[in-house]
């Protein structure tokens, strides 16, 4: 027999190893239940915190001076990532939970359950882990400012050879401080406007030129909070500081800068060292300029250089007043030029004289009417101020008497109001003058704000604010406050802006009948002021924070009352109700909690506005309001708790004011929305409306909104769910007038009136193409939308019944903001010629390589370029020329 042998193996290391891992494959499907129940606590909290980060991004998001920070933004974007991951798998859980048995052991599908479990264990500490890093001391840090800022300003007719002098003085060394002064209205403003914007062309030898408008409420603070904006310091403690270390913050930053800094208007000694300005010198190269009324001035800031500014010699200020006149009226007669050489004589030379009369005066073709004027003019009242020559205030008093009749008049005084240097809403102060039964409706009010700019008593900063110039704003007041002839008509108590903290004394209040306040820092208003006959009171701007419920007890014929941007403020006393002529309440932008049912009470309630504020509204108290005619409410929601569809519940009261005519709105929900559309005659006075889809919607009609005849603005608000816009309308055949449905639509029915577009955090709209809908579009924001691949899509243009052409899209815009669209890769695929564009923002678009732009568009208009310098350089132009020709457009930092 042969030799047998063996051979011993152990299994029991291949036996362990496969037990091992069976055991811990199993433990995926053990503890299931138990992962999906801390991945849905863990969920929910990153949710909570997701959503209290959003919050504060918000915030920021609206105020211009702030950049969200990256990371931050990153943070939101993963979070939002992971959420969706892991609700996903939430949702699957309970399908895979039915697989499992014998108390969550074993699986009817192990490899599913396998599956599903490995993924829950991998996703549980992702979530943990994004939650750990999202608690940040900030979300947001301040945007330095430009070196130089560009201001508009007017021709300056008349002026070069004091503008040559003023700025050979500037770019003397020797020179460090410089005083421009002369009469009010001369243009000094002007005159420094100029030498700002030249200071911003090249060279640049300047490390920060710095403009502040010092005007007679003069404050130190104030002028230290404006320097500090401008120079990037941004402690979140320094609103604490002391005036004292306020200055020695601004002083240890300028001190290493060569800055010049202009002063406008200042009517006393702005006393450098308190303010924490380093005296320009010689040896710092920095530069003081500043414009006054009084010579006097210039000696007490012991100015190295006083430029008085002079008024026009009479062949500059004949070639003015003829232009502001017009070669028609001139010509309509034979004598009338003699005459207006002759009036224009009397003005002295004063720019501002010359072009208030002189459009006075562009229509009137009688030969009476100009002899009257030039008498008029020749009789001089006593001037309010002692330092202003005593032609000023008749001259401008001549413009108001010359005023269609006693409307426009009243409209003008009313506009005096408002603080100093105030950008005051169009809207706005129509709505008061409705407020005040001067007018009827809005139109009316846009023709005589159009009459009084035409007139040059009225300043249009843009299509929606206005300005009254100083001098027109002091006239105004002389005329109702201190003018022995008118006085009497008027009675305003006006301390606007004038630093108070509390109430002027409480005998002033009984004979007067329009009170303003405004932009004081007022907290409290305790007392109980007995003024019968008050129908006007601005408190707007000041830091209220307590009401007393007798306040408004002697009040019985107040009609305005106006607590707008009062940020600490709460509650509303019930005392409020015993307002019962109040025809005109403002409480936007106030944190009032809710608004008392006894509101309902102001039976003559015409206006009310409550914009941007978190007040909750009861049921049945806007449908009770029944004369309201004006009714703000976009970025207000109405909150009741127990009405569970708070827009549909909304529109059914708002069909109940017949009288209303402007509206501005936010809604919620589709079916809301659908019964909004429904009623004509809300439509028909809806200027503004917010969509804030927070339901499933997927996809919005656009032109179901095609009705709304006079919509101005539209907001796309946190849509999170809306994937399409879509442009279908009823097309109807010329032939048999039958209506078709169809996928298509002709342009010219839809948004003519449409002029600003925001849309904004929905987040998986891929384009906006049904803007080709609004031709007179002038302002487009998109932001915060992930998946935005194309502002305009060619190839659904190409679906409209009547061919978009090229030239006409975007033929209004002047402002386009593009800021955190990770995936836009096209504005539109062709270039166009943006005749108006004024302002193109893209910021954290990095796919975005190409502007709609050559060398054609926006021809002979100065466009400004904002962005990242990264994403500048890697632009890509259609040729050398085109980037040639828009280089100096780029400006970097937000």
């Amino acid at each position: 027999m042969g030799n047998i042998f063996s051979i011993s193996v152990s299994c029991d290391p291949v036996i362990n190893r496969c037990g091992d891992c069976f055991a811990g494959q199993a433990e995926f499907v053990c503890k299931l239940e138990e992962n999906i129940a801390a991945l849905k606590t863990a969920v929910a909290e990153l949710k909570d915190l997701r959503n209290d980060v959003d919050r504060r991004v918000k915030i920021a998001e609206d105020d211009p001076q702030l950049k969200v920070l990256d990371q931050v933004q990153g943070w939101l974007s993963r979070a939002e990532t992971l959420i969706n991951e892991a609700d996903l798998l939430i949702e699957k859980s309970p399908q895979e939970m039915k697989k499992l048995c014998l108390g969550g052991c074993c699986s009817i599908n192990p490899k599913s359950n396998l599956k599903f479990g490995k993924q829950t264990a991998k996703m549980l500490p992702k979530v943990v882990h994004q939650k750990s890093g999202g608690v940040f001391e900030r979300v947001a840090e301040e945007v330095p400012r430009p070196l130089v800022t560009e201001r508009p300003s007017e021709p300056a007719v008349g002026l070069e050879s004091t503008f040559n002098e003023a700025w050979r003085i500037l770019e003397d060394e020797q020179v460090g401080i410089v005083g421009l002064y002369g009469m009010a209205g001369v243009g000094k403003t002007t005159l420094m406007k100029k030498l700002n914007n030249k200071l911003s062309e090249p060279p640049k030898r300047f490390g920060v030129v710095i403009w502040i408008v010092v005007s007679k409420a003069f404050s130190i603070g104030k002028v230290q909070d404006e320097i500090a904006k401008w120079i990037g310091i941004t402690h979140a403690t320094w609103q604490d500081k002391t005036q004292d270390d306020k200055a020695l913050a601004i002083s240890t930053v300028l001190k290493e800068k060569k800055f010049v800094i202009l002063l406008d208007d200042i009517w006393e000694r702005v006393d450098l060292t308190d303010v924490g300005i380093p005296v320009p010198t010689k040896e710092n190269g920095s530069k003081l300029l500043f414009t006054t009324r009084s010579v006097e001035v210039c000696g007490k800031m012991e100015a190295h250089k006083k430029i008085r500014v002079q008024c026009l010699p009479q062949d500059k200020a004949w070639e003015l007043f003829q232009e502001k006149v017009g070669e028609e009226t001139l010509d309509s007669n034979p004598y009338i030029r003699e005459l207006a050489h002759e009036l224009a004589k009397e003005c002295g030379g004063l720019p501002l004289a010359l072009v208030t009369v002189a459009r006075a005066m562009a229509c009137n073709t009688s030969v009476e009417e100009w002899r009257y004027a030039i008498k008029t003019c020749k009789s001089s009242p006593t001037s309010v101020f002692p330092d202003m020559d005593e032609k000023v205030y008749p001259l401008l008093k001549f413009s108001y008497d010359s005023l269609r009749n006693n409307m426009y008049r009243t409209c003008l005084l009313y506009c005096s109001l408002f603080s100093e240097d105030f950008v005051i809403s169009k809207d706005r102060l129509i709505d008061l003058w409705i407020g005040e039964r001067i007018l009827d409706e809005h139109g009316q009010g846009h023709r005589i704000i159009g009459s009084l700019v035409r007139a040059c008593l009225l300043e249009e900063v843009d299509e929606f604010g206005i300005k009254m110039h100083d001098v027109i704003r002091d006239m105004c007041l002389w005329i109702a406050c201190e003018c022995e002839e008118e006085k009497w008509k008027w009675r305003f108590f006006v301390q606007a802006s004038s630093g108070l903290t509390m109430l002027p004394e409480v005998g002033k209040w009984k004979s007067t009948h329009r009170m303003s306040l405004m932009d004081n820092m007022i907290v409290n208003l305790v007392e109980t002021p007995n003024c019968p006959h008050l129908q006007t009171l601005f408190l707007n701007r000041n830091w209220l924070k307590v009401i007393n419920n007798d306040f408004f007890q002697f009040m019985c014929g107040l009609k305005v009352l106006d607590l707008s941007w009062n940020s600490n403020i709460e509650e509303l006393p019930v005392g409020i109700s015993k307002l019962v002529s109040l025809e005109y309440l403002d409480l936007s932008w106030t944190k009032i909690r809710q608004l008392p049912i006894e509101l309902m009470a102001l039976e003559k309630l015409k206006c009310l506005n409550l914009e941007s504020s978190t007040i909750r509204i009861p049921s049945q108290l806007i449908s009770g309001l029944l004369k309201l005619q004006v009714l703000r409410m976009r970025g207000c929601y109405y909150l009741e708790q127990e009405v569970e569809n708070n827009s549909e519940s909304l529109v059914e009261e708002l069909k109940c004011l017949n009288h209303l005519n402007v509206l501005t709105v936010t809604l919620s929900n589709a079916l809301g929305l659908d019964r909004f559309l429904s009623d004509e005659r809300l439509c028909s006075s809806t200027v503004h409306i917010e969509l804030k889809l927070v339901d499933d919607s997927k996809s919005l009609n656009i032109a179901s909104l095609a009705n709304i005849k006079c919509l101005n603005d539209l907001y796309l608000m946190d849509c999170n769910s809306l994937e399409e816009v879509k442009m279908e309308g009823r097309m109807i055949k010329a032939e048999s007038r039958i209506q078709i449905q169809t996928s298509v639509i002709a342009t010219q029915h839809c948004f003519q009136s449409l002029r600003g577009v925001l849309i904004c955090r929905c987040s998986k709209l891929i384009d906006t193409t049904w803007l080709i809908l609004a031709p007179n579009l002038m302002h487009l924001c998109v932001y915060h939308c992930n998946n935005m691949e194309e502002i305009i899509n060619e190839r659904k243009v190409s679906q409209v019944v009547e061919q978009v052409e090229t030239s006409s899209l975007f033929a209004k815009l002047e402002y386009l903001q593009l800021v955190n669209l990770p995936e836009l890769k096209s504005i539109y695929g062709e270039t166009l010629p943006l005749p108006c564009l004024q302002d193109i923002y893209v910021y954290g678009c990095p796919e975005l390589k190409r502007l709609p732009l050559n060398s054609n568009s926006a021809k002979d208009k100065k466009i400004s370029i904002h962005g990242d310098e990264g994403w500048w350089k890697e632009l890509q132009w259609d040729d050398e020329s085109t980037q040639n020709q828009f280089l100096p457009c780029f400006k970097p930092g937000r």
